[in-house]
């Protein structure tokens, strides 16, 4: 077998556990929330805690990934993911899950930032998108067995199970892993840890996303708030100030200035703050608006899935011998005009009227999801791979977190947040609420989504020009460059 192959084999074991368990909390959290009795602000906490988690950990394992090798840390990432799967299962109190939520968040970013990284490093340059496209179908197969899953679990046993099911996949990620991979990336000279600019980046990171879900949540006074801001953007400001002082950063700023890394991240920051929160609305839409079980609620994301699963290898081997810019542009186009549709949803929507834009949202996110990955990480050079993967995923994770407060923040306009609060805590009760204003919320905030995912296609056309050299789309400023080929 091909070391292409055995490294995608390794990395979808990976992947799949990562696709289950993001479906399965989005799925199960009302479930988790009622069983531990967790107000709003710690069940809020059981989904920010992971992505906190999983977005100060990047930089340093991306950094580190480059300086001591990817296979350790990516075995190591198996380990971590499936203890922190164990000791939220044996959680008894809510915080001890949002703790514990953290600790799966920083296993996820070992395995995801490496995962790409490992890829990039076996695959060549012409099948590189087609590979990216193969693993986010793995991706996507986890998805779809937690889809049903978590719903089959829910109805019939204890919400425990929702964790359990990620420790045998675990155990058997860390053995493969170990038994498999081999580093491929030569060692350089020793490099050192920039510890000040972590201890900067993560007191930024941390201080943003603290602050932005205070401000949507209401959970601190407004001069609490600025106060974490103003500590949040003080610590970025020494944080580049620090990168660009040091001979060995933790992040290279100059990465930036490779026009198709930097305007492929911005799409995807973009698209994540678009994206982001349309799942868990939705879910909240079926389960809410529609008065649907958790288990008809995950059968019904099916069709965005399977779409997603249709799309995401084809874009991925097109795009690599016809460009890779329009289809970032046509699959954000297709999730934007999706999540409009999302908009005009009601309490009295059929599925098949809530079905297209579900095929149509699957569709775009396909079209766009291997491009961008395979653009962004091609153009970097192979040295700077574990961090150039480290920083795209802390964008989109921002992103991630951005999309759901700012969600919120959209839903009160129509409704306030106390009864926003109340209207998920009704799930499962038998509590009124004024469900069609909280569909008219949801729709606010869809709308507002849709249009921030067609803002995206902007930095996505800016990234080269549209000729082509050896069936690859080239930008005019790679064939100029002596430092580094960049492909698009």
């Amino acid at each position: 077998m091909q070391y292409k192959w055995t490294v995608f084999t390794v990395t979808s074991v990976g992947v799949i556990m990562s696709g289950i368990d993001s479906r399965i909390i989005i799925i199960g959290l009302p479930s988790v929330a009622s069983a531990l009795h967790a107000d709003a602000e710690q069940a809020v906490w059981f989904t920010q805690a992971y992505v906190l988690g999983s977005t100060l950990a990047m930089l340093l394992i991306g950094r580190t990934a480059d300086i001591i090798g990817r296979v350790k840390l990516y075995t190591a990432g198996f380990v971590v993911f499936t203890l922190g799967s164990l000791l939220v299962s044996l959680s008894q109190v809510p915080n001890e899950v949002v703790a514990f939520r953290a600790l799966q968040g920083i296993g996820s970013a070992m395995l995801t930032v490496n995962s790409t990284a490992l890829l990039v490093d076996a695959v060549e340059e012409k099948n590189l998108g087609m590979m990216l496209g193969l693993n986010t179908l793995a991706f996507r197969t986890g998805t779809l067995i937690a889809l049903t899953l978590s719903g089959v679990l829910l109805s019939f046993y204890d919400w425990r199970f929702l964790f359990y099911i990620n420790i045998p996949i675990g155990v058997f990620g860390t053995y493969w892993a170990r038994r498999r991979l081999r580093e491929t990336k030569p060692k350089g000279p020793r490099q050192r840890m920039d510890w000040v600019g972590f201890a900067t980046f993560a007191t930024s990171i941390g201080a943003l996303l603290l602050g932005m879900t205070y401000a949507a949540y209401g959970f601190a006074s407004e001069s609490v708030t600025a106060s974490i801001f103003a500590i949040s953007v003080v610590t970025f400001v020494a944080f580049v100030y620090q990168e660009r002082r040091t001979p060995e950063p933790l992040l290279d700023l100059t990465l930036f200035r490779i026009r198709q890394f930097s305007g492929g991240s911005a799409a995807l920051l973009l698209n994540a703050t678009a994206w982001g929160a349309v799942l868990v609305l939705m879910s909240l839409y079926f389960q809410l608006g529609l008065g649907w079980s958790p288990l008809q609620a995950g059968l019904a994301f099916l069709p965005f899935e399977f779409s997603f699963i249709a799309l995401s290898p084809l874009s991925g081997k097109l795009s690599d011998t016809h460009g890779r810019n329009r289809f970032m542009m046509l699959g954000l186009a297709v999730e934007g005009v999706a999540v409009f549709l999302f908009s005009t949803l009601t309490t009295a929507s059929s599925f098949l009227y809530v079905a297209l834009p579900l095929v149509l949202f699957g569709a775009g996110c396909g079209m766009f999801n291997s491009p961008v990955t395979s653009s962004t990480m091609s153009a970097v050079p192979p040295e700077r791979r574990g961090i150039a993967s480290a920083t795209t995923n802390v964008i989109w994770y921002v992103g991630y977190v951005l999309s759901l407060n700012l969600a919120i923040l959209l839903m009160t306009t129509v409704l306030p947040f106390s009864e926003v609060s109340a209207t998920i805590a009704s799930i499962g009760s038998t509590a009124t609420v004024n469900r069609a204003l909280f569909v008219e919320g949801l729709s606010r905030a869809f709308l507002i989504l849709s249009i921030i995912q067609f803002i995206g296609i902007i930095p996505s056309s800016l990234r080269g020009d549209w000729r082509t050299t050896s069936g690859a789309w080239q930008s005019s400023e790679s064939r100029s460059s002596t430092e580094t080929p960049i492909l698009e």
